[in-house]
């Protein structure tokens, strides 16, 4: 339920590039799912290459994050295996 830059976002995969506004599309921000995740990324803090406003349910992705910025408890290989099947 995501809007890119003017053009949805059909799966969860898709590619951002920097300068990408993003945001959640109007017919989902009423959708507890998307209200409670929002909640849950704005008590974990929201990273330095994502500018969000939460009110607007919209972001910024401001650059492509270095692998010290993403959280160490990912593992690169169980993504790879869960995308390659």
């Amino acid at each position: 339920p995501l809007i890119r830059t003017s053009a949805i976002a059909a799966v969860p995969a898709a590619v951002a590039r920097a300068g990408d506004v993003v945001q959640v599309r109007e017919k989902a921000r009423n959708q507890l799912r998307v209200q409670g995740s929002l909640t849950m990324a704005a008590q974990a803090g929201f990273p330095e290459w994502l500018d969000v406003n939460e009110k607007e349910m919209r972001g910024v992705f401001k650059s492509v994050p270095a692998r010290t910025d993403v959280l160490p408890d990912i593992n690169e290989n169980l993504v790879v295996e869960l995308y390659s099947k």
